[in-house]
């Protein structure tokens, strides 16, 4: 689900303080996107929506979630957007927010 030596490697890159700040950007940002998905109008930009999602999930580790805005990208983009599962996308998310957070306060203390 999450890929924690991705993770690790990022924390070390920038170091403890500006990873909480990314990882908070990211999940702001994340529920944004989220929300606009869950929205009646949410799979409007759904290519562009996914594509986001899945170059910041790749960037912060979530491996899972970016695995599935991956196939939806692609169906978008070959016009078979309204049959990815967003719902499976936002159970993904969700899962992997809570575990990512658990772990993240784990390593903050």
């Amino acid at each position: 689900m999450i890929d924690w030596d991705r993770v690790l490697e990022l924390r070390e890159e920038v170091g403890a303080d500006d990873f909480d700040e990314v990882a908070e950007l990211f999940l702001e940002e994340a529920d944004e996107v989220i929300a606009r998905l869950k929205s009646k109008d949410g799979r409007e930009n759904l290519e562009d929506d996914l594509h986001f999602l899945k170059g910041s999930a790749l960037n912060l580790g979530f491996r899972a979630m970016a695995i599935l805005c991956q196939s939806g990208e692609k169906a978008a983009s070959e016009g078979h957007g309204q049959t990815f599962n967003l719902a499976a996308l936002f159970e993904t998310y969700e899962q992997s927010r809570s575990v990512f957070e658990k772990k993240q306060a784990e390593l903050a203390a």
